[in-house]
């Protein structure tokens, strides 16, 4: 099989890395991919919004699946492009269409669905620069702290809380009258505030079966102790401790099996990954947000702890088979630290060469934005190399990647060390 990934991130090379291991592969290529991607795989010059340029590539390569890796292209319809295209419609896509990838591109819409499949969710209402006086209204009838969020795609940072009236009254001003996130804040969902502690649970579905993946921890927050700005994530734990089997059922139960009938009952074709957040709450899941796809870095301590063959997985998820599979784990913990650009999650550089990769022993090193200069490694984003290593728990699992982070090394380079301090 000929193989076309989407992205260019850490969650990508952890694809093509998998991957890359099965024996039904012949060729692999990443677009528009990073130095990581390079070893192992063609990386393609073309954006993942490109569709033109995407199908062109993919009749010319004879390429037979696409796993998209990031929610742009799949809020933007890539798979239904393909599905209306004669060229394309046989080749297989990883990734909801549209109408199920707009769970992830409307907070309104993925509410709204939950309300309808009695799926636990905090209490919400939504808001537009209209009614913005009735938004104001309806904070002053909240407890603190005020969670407000963008309804559409603001590259994680559209979700603000804050703990002072006058300053959310603002924030929310700011968000709907003078779109501070542009078009994503056209509409604004203010919530009640859950008090717990977070986890990732990852689904698989092929719109009719599902399996459910490993769960993970991500850290969100620069700072340590979870403080500071919120970043694409500085880490992650696969599994999370505090998620026994009793606390999965009823995730199981509550969440996982009436969103998947749901998207049925709804007529939302899915084939591909849910990522759902949740908070527990005393002892209870909730549902903090939908994403259509794997996390990042949650997607580097995941796929490393999945046994199975990924093309025979996810040519079950293309077939409608993936009730015919076992499901294989790795039961030891997986961890990841997230080196960043100095400066990010605000303004930073990029172009300041990477050392000490070949030095890296017993652990994996998933590049997320780095890029190839005249054969050196440099830094080409915020978030720029992850390392994922296991342990017989998430300490000494830990414990292997800080050991090698410290091997790494370019001007300005910033790590969590606190990972696992509230587990």
């Amino acid at each position: 099989m000929n193989i076309l990934i989407l992205g260019s991130g850490g969650r990508e090379h952890t694809f093509a890395w998998k991957l890359a291991q099965s024996p039904q592969l012949s060729k692999l290529f990443v677009a528009p991919g990073n130095a990581g991607t390079a070893k192992i795989a063609t990386n393609v010059p073309i954006g993942v919004n490109d569709f033109e340029a995407i199908k062109d590539f993919v009749i010319n390569e004879k390429i037979t699946m696409v796993v998209v890796g990031p929610e742009d292209p799949l809020v933007n319809g890539v798979h239904d492009y393909f599905l209306q295209d004669d060229a394309l419609k046989d080749i297989a896509v990883i990734g909801p269409e549209k109408l199920g990838a707009t769970l992830e591109g409307s907070k309104e819409f993925a509410k709204e669905f939950m309300m309808r499949h009695n799926i636990p969710t905090a209490q919400y209402k939504s808001f537009t620069e209209n009614t913005v006086e009735d938004g104001f209204q309806f904070l002053e009838e909240l407890n603190p702290p005020f969670v407000l969020k963008a309804d559409g795609l603001a590259a994680g940072k559209g979700v603000v809380i804050l703990n002072d009236l006058d300053d959310a009254k603002k924030e929310l001003k700011a968000m709907l009258v003078d779109q501070k996130f542009g078009a994503a804040s056209t509409t604004v969902v203010i919530e009640e505030f859950l008090d717990g502690i977070e986890l990732s649970v990852f689904v698989l579905t092929d719109g009719l079966s599902y399996k459910v993946l490993p769960t993970a921890k991500d850290y969100k927050r620069i700072g340590e102790g979870d403080t500071g700005l919120n970043t694409g994530g500085m880490g992650a734990i696969s599994p999370v401790p505090f998620a026994d089997k009793a606390f999965m059922d009823k995730i199981e139960q509550r969440i996982v099996k009436p969103t998947v009938e749901g998207l049925k009952t709804d007529k939302m074709p899915y084939k591909g990954f849910i990522f759902i957040g949740l908070i527990k709450v005393g002892d209870d899941p909730k549902v903090i947000e939908y994403n259509v796809r794997m996390g990042d870095p949650e997607t580097e301590v995941v796929l490393p702890r999945i046994q199975n063959d990924m093309v025979n997985l996810l040519k079950a998820v293309a077939d409608q088979k993936l009730a015919d599979i076992a499901l294989q784990l790795d039961e030891r913990t997986a961890t990841t630290v997230m080196t960043v650009s100095g400066g990010y999650p605000g303004s930073y550089e990029k172009g300041k060469e990477i050392t000490g990769i070949d030095s890296i022993e017993d652990s994996l090193v998933f590049h997320a934005g780095t890029k190839l200069v005249d054969g050196k490694v440099v830094t080409n984003g915020g978030r720029v190399m992850a390392i994922t290593s296991f342990g017989e728990d998430f300490k000494k699992a830990l414990d292997k990647s800080y050991r090698n982070v410290e091997k790494l090394s370019f001007e300005g380079m910033n790590y969590r060390k606190d990972l696992g301090f509230d587990l």
